[in-house]
């Protein structure tokens, strides 16, 4: 194994420095909640009567006598959202794995999950990035009880394990384990899907073509099987520690994964009190975080991470800037091709090596720090494949060698030398963009821009051809502040339509793109949001923009005395926030953070008007 690259070592000091306070409230926080028993000891006789009256025999005994660690389960099933159904019955498989080794587990509470897949482009997508502190919140509902020595996580998709993490880390004195349910089998290829859904938005197919093969797409219980933000979440948990070796991309329903599941049960009782008590707070630190950074630019993961991982670090203390990104996506090769940058999905990459080669290659090459812990032990334990040994479940090392080299690739012989996320700054702000499969030729746009204040304002003009020329497509107006930050992800057939007809396109933006995105480059996040009298709010139809990829720039040809003087455009909800309960998130909008932050309602924990750890 490698000496740690000086890079990585770098990142983790300056964030270290940079958060000492922050850290330093958090690591105070954990330490006056620390145990010194089970945590039903604390209550009076009429709390614990109340919360173990419904349960079995057993467990009531063994409730009631304290005797036994008590683990919460937080579940996020619901049987709409694929990637959850499975969770339906884990809370038996869990209750029963946690009888075999001298303990109890109570369904703690239940948090929403919604599917952003069927979300996309409708009005509800508005609460999508809302539902992420939601998540938190209810999560943290259900363990203030105070009844739990330690809590299992069941949840997978966009924004319910970063609303999981929020609330795990300010419960940081307990152990956490998440335990995934894994991706549906392969359906339709995904290069064939997106062929589909380009050719509906040119009019060449009809909406039963459509539907026929999205529904061969997505098509069983498990998650969605390209890379987006769903199996990104699944990546960040191994690559810190937060899930058992390996327990990301198998399947449901296979005794692999019940067996993990069984053994994440034992893993976090082992980890409570009176046992090797290790508390998530303490465990998970910078290392953990810049880990987390590298793998997301090692597999090309889903931009939405530049708003996820601030806001998660920001829970434990830690504050993420853009530049981390940045810094770390200089030094860190793209190891991995899979859809939307390739046509390969998470089941190939499985096969291909999965996590344990990927984490294996970066602790090789010093780009993960291998003394940062997880839950069953440092990460360097963590790089191991699972498999069941006659029946059993054991642990072994990694593939030395890719599978496929068309899909995952070592360190020595990566797809490109740096990852696929990059920053942009200039005139027009702050954001980031997902370089992975946009090609090298499409990687700097110089066009017209032509401005919109709604996606569906641009799906019009495409419909009736005016795009159809070299475009800077500005959608503004689409921040948290204005109406909740609904990922653009259908977009993506009519911009990649126009590129595919020979011209040069970009999509500027002060909202999200989603995890899918693909060969569109793309500036997303850009900040400060329009709604809030950022630079996009002065840009007009016409206006030559450049976004440079390459260089990290986003300018635009106007004279800086000139843009400045301008107007800026009004943000005008109209009926906008009415309906589908978006009127009950109006204190949301009205309250959220930057995007460079997380665009949380939780920026209280960092520095600043406000700021508190409390």
């Amino acid at each position: 194994m490698s000496d740690l690259h000086p890079k990585i070592a770098e990142v983790t000091a300056r964030i270290e420095n940079r958060s000492k306070e922050t850290r330093a409230a958090y690591l105070d926080l954990i330490a006056s909640r620390k145990p010194e028993g089970f945590a039903r000891e604390k209550l009076a006789d009429g709390n614990l009567a109340h919360a173990s009256a419904g349960c079995a025999v057993i467990d009531k005994t063994q409730l009631l006598g304290a005797s036994w660690p008590n683990i919460g389960i937080i579940t996020a099933y619901n049987d709409m959202l694929s990637a959850h159904a499975p969770y339906e019955h884990y809370p038996e498989i869990i209750r029963d794995a946690a009888r075999k080794v001298n303990a109890t587990a109570q369904v703690a509470g239940g948090v929403p999950a919604m599917c952003d897949g069927v979300t996309q482009g409708q009005e509800g997508m508005e609460l999508s990035l809302f539902s992420r502190d939601v998540i938190a919140l209810a999560s943290a509902v259900s363990l203030s009880h105070d009844m739990f020595d330690g809590a299992l996580h069941l949840g997978i998709c966009d924004k319910i394990v970063p609303g999981l993490m929020i609330a795990a880390l300010r419960f940081g004195w307990l152990p956490h384990v998440f335990v995934p349910g894994g991706p549906m089998p392969s359906g339709l290829p995904n290069p064939e899907k997106q062929r589909i859904r380009q050719e509906y938005a040119l009019g060449k197919v009809d909406r039963a073509a459509l539907l026929k093969a999205e529904s061969e797409s997505y098509h069983s219980p498990g998650t969605c099987t390209f890379y987006g933000t769903a199996n990104s979440n699944q990546m960040l948990m191994e690559v810190m520690g937060l899930h058992l070796p390996g327990a990301a991309f198998e399947n449901p329903g296979t005794p692999l994964r019940e067996a993990l599941t069984r053994a994440s049960v034992e893993q976090v009782v082992g980890l409570t009190v009176k046992r090797d008590y290790t508390p998530m707070g303490e465990m998970i630190d910078a290392k953990s975080w810049v880990n987390a950074l590298v793998g997301l630019m090692a597999t090309g993961g889903s931009t939405n991470h530049a708003l996820h991982i601030p806001a998660m670090a920001a829970a434990s203390g830690y504050q993420i800037e853009l530049e981390d990104f940045s810094d770390i996506s200089e030094i860190t090769p793209l190891l991995c091709r899979i859809y939307p940058n390739g046509p390969a999905d998470v089941n190939h990459f499985q096969a291909a090596g999965g996590m344990s080669f990927v984490m294996n290659e970066l602790l090789k090459a010093g780009l993960l720090n291998a003394e940062a812990r997880g839950v069953m032990g440092s990460i360097a334990d963590h790089a191991r494949e699972p498999w069941l040994d006659d029946g059993k479940l054991a642990f072994r090392a990694p593939a030395e060698e890719s599978g496929d080299l068309d899909i995952v690739r070592p360190v020595s012989d990566p797809f490109q030398a740096e990852g696929g996320l990059r920053m942009l700054d200039g005139p027009l702000g702050r954001g980031v963009i997902k370089v992975s499969s946009v090609k090298p030729d499409r990687r700097v746009i110089e066009a017209p821009a032509r401005v919109f204040d709604s996606q569906e304002a641009l799906k019009e003009a495409f419909k009736t051809g005016e795009l159809d020329r070299d475009v800077v497509a500005v959608v503004r107006f689409q921040g948290p502040a204005a109406n909740g930050m609904p990922e653009l992800h259908a977009l993506s057939p009519a911009l990649g339509a126009l590129q595919d007809k020979g011209f040069r396109v970009a999509l500027v933006t002060d909202g999200r793109m989603s995890g899918a995105s693909g060969k569109i480059p793309a500036a997303i996040h850009v900040g400060p949001e329009a709604a809030r009298g950022g630079p996009l709010a002065r840009v007009q139809d016409g206006d030559v923009i450049r976004l440079d990829a390459d260089t990290g720039r986003l300018d635009i040809d106007v004279d800086p005395s000139v843009f400045s003087a301008r107007e800026p455009a009004q943000f005008r909800p109209n009926l906008r926030g009415q309906g589908l309960g978006r009127e009950l998130f109006s204190a949301f909008r009205d309250n959220a953070g930057r995007p460079e932050s997380g665009g949380s309602l939780f920026e209280f924990f960092l520095p600043g008007p406000g700021a508190g750890i409390g």
